[in-house]
């Protein structure tokens, strides 16, 4: 998984409007803010997080105001989605009923969350005291419905997770995991990303398959 957290607000927002209407742009963003739910809280987690990383003096209201927005678009959509997840660019999700994301987790570029996906913590009681492990979900990866991935699972980039899995440990890289518990049963040949945006070294690339180019503008004004 690339680390993708220098990207910005706006290179990240344009990312996400990729997955779901494969272009970027003001126009997209905008249209997509006023007619998909699921748009909504992928979008105000963004704000949340630019807000966190403004100045002192700005950073309180800001950040008040937007978690705010926040809490009523993740209601809204039925999902609870914490605004301190580290969610990498291109995040799609579908239906989203019941999604459920442990803040502590780590979700990479392009991942793909079908609805009443939990995505967990894990506490393991040892001699020792507790030790609680978050999980990792690579760039890439598409997670089925209902599928529950928790604790020290380290989900390899462009993975499938099949619907209803149950998956506690780390899969390589390229994995088709089923069942419960969660196993390996094949590789994946193909990755699964609708509209995927594109990613060149340490941002974004050209979209809808054209040539590398400048990365992706997020939310600059231009055709529709």
């Amino acid at each position: 998984m690339q680390d993708h957290s220098t990207l910005s607000f706006t290179r990240k927002v344009g990312a996400d409007c990729v997955r779901y209407c494969g272009r970027s742009g003001l126009g997209p963003v905008v249209r997509l803010l006023a007619g998909n739910r699921l748009f909504r809280p992928v979008f105000t987690l963004r704000l949340c997080q630019a807000a966190a990383a403004l100045p002192a003096v700005l950073r309180g209201p800001a950040l008040m105001a937007s978690r705010l927005l926040h809490r009523w678009t993740q209601q809204a959509a039925g999902m609870d989605l914490p605004w301190e997840t580290s969610v990498g660019p291109g995040l799609r999700i579908l239906h989203g009923w019941g999604l459920v994301v442990n803040g502590s987790a780590r979700i990479g570029a392009n991942v793909t969350l079908f609805h009443g996906v939990t995505i967990g913590q894990k506490d393991d009681i040892t001699p020792a005291g507790r030790v609680t492990h978050y999980p990792v979900l690579g760039d890439g990866v598409w997670v089925g419905p209902n599928a529950v991935i928790i604790g020290a699972a380290e989900i390899g980039d462009e993975s499938i997770v099949g619907a209803l899995s149950v998956v506690t440990r780390p899969v390589p890289r390229r994995s088709l995991v089923t069942g419960n518990p969660g196993k390996v049963v094949g590789e994946v040949a193909i990755p699964d990303i609708p509209n995927p945006a594109p990613l060149a070294g340490s941002g974004l690339s050209a979209v809808r398959g054209e040539e590398p180019g400048p990365p992706v503008a997020g939310l600059s004004a231009g055709p529709g």
